[in-house]
This record gives structure tokens, sequence and C-alpha cells, in this order.
């Protein structure tokens, strides 16, 4: 597979300043840094972002993650690996992402609060966004995965 653009090295400034300012609101926003992985590597494994899917599991594994509940990931309803604020956030993240298909029932809504405060509610709901923004930017463009290294992305986030 060859990429159509390189958007990380072509894509009009502007646009990459945005995508990039999420990304740092996200960082700050006080949401564990290990759900926002799952969430972002979830969503990607539902939009098929096999980029992001590997962006984001190694970024999991750097932070400390188990291979085992990345594994078990696109099962997570199925194992015992996951807490209940994980659980919650996954479900809303597949939620959101297949919104198309789904209404967001007042159930959910009730069991994301158990855990999230609104505040954190609209941070994990950015945190969706965000994801499936990226993914909708690396799939069309063909970004190809396997040279991602967390190191080099966290020095270059600064």
């Amino acid at each position: 597979m060859q990429p159509r653009i390189d958007f990380t090295q072509k894509a009009a400034a502007g646009a990459m300043k945005a995508m990039m300012g999420l990304e740092i609101y996200l960082r700050h926003s006080g949401l564990e840094e290990s759900l926002l992985h799952l969430i972002k590597t979830r969503v990607s494994q539902i939009n098929g972002c096999a980029y992001c899917i590997d962006m984001h599991t190694k970024d999991a594994r750097a932070s400390g993650d188990t291979e085992q509940r990345l594994y078990a990931l696109n099962a997570w309803r199925e194992t015992p690996f996951f807490s209940g604020r994980e659980r919650a956030a996954l479900e809303w993240a597949e939620t959101l992402t297949l919104i198309a298909h789904n209404d967001v029932p007042d159930e959910l809504y009730d069991k994301v609060r158990e855990h999230f405060s609104e505040e954190e509610l609209i941070s994990l709901t950015l945190g969706v966004v965000a994801i499936n923004g990226w993914n909708r930017i690396a799939i069309p463009f063909r970004s190809v995965p396997g040279s991602y290294q967390p190191a080099a992305a966290a020095v270059a986030a600064g």
C-alpha cells in the first residue's frame, strides 16, 4: 500500500494545528492516559484504521497496559480485564462512533455518568471525536502503519 498524502508533512499547517490542539486539550483534561489509549484503540478497531491501531496499542503498552487487555479489547464485554469506568467509556466510545446506526440511550448516559463527571464526560466525548477524526484522515490518505514509535511522539509533542 502506498500512502496518498503524508498529512503530517504536507497538510495545511492550520489543519494539523487544530487537530493537535485537541490532543493537547485531552492530554491535560484529567482523563487517565490509559483510558484515552483504550478508547482510541477501540474506536480505531471499529473504523478499521490500521495506522491508529498500531499507534495507540504501542502508546498503551509504553504507558504500562498489558498485551492481554489489548488483545481482548474488541471483546471487552466478555472479559474481566476492564474496570467499570473503562467499560462505561468503551461503551460510550462505541456508541458515539456508530451514532449513525444508534441512538445514545438514557440508560447508557446514566451508566457513564456514574463513572464520569460532566467535565470528564465532555473530555471523553472529545476523545472519541478526536480519534474518529484521525481515523478519517489516516484511512483515506492511506497512512502506513508500523513505523510509529511512542518515545519519538512524546518528544515531538513537547
